[in-house]
């Protein structure tokens, strides 16, 4: 019996350790941190930003859209959702 309870606590223990990671990079995943991690400047970090922004806008309204939402809900999640990747 003790044989099974640690067993399955050591996989608790790695599934809490993986979804730790798993949440820290979706924390850092931002246009703006991705950017940062690049060292980006000057013209090259408006490129990357723009394009950057282009994608998180074309996911969010995808993401939208598989949701069904409508009107103000489409707006208002798409808004946020493009805020949240952005980092803006």
């Amino acid at each position: 019996m003790s044989k099974i309870v640690l067993k399955s606590a050591s996989q608790m223990s790695l599934i809490l350790a993986a979804t730790c990671m798993l949440a820290g990079g979706a924390l850092a995943d931002t246009c703006k941190a991705q950017a940062d991690a690049k060292k980006l400047h000057g013209a090259a970090q408006t490129s990357f930003m723009t394009k950057c922004e282009k994608d998180a806008k074309s996911k969010c309204a995808s993401d939208a859209k598989a949701k069904g939402l409508h009107g103000a809900a489409e707006t208002s999640f798409t808004t946020k959702c493009v805020k949240d990747s952005t980092g803006a």
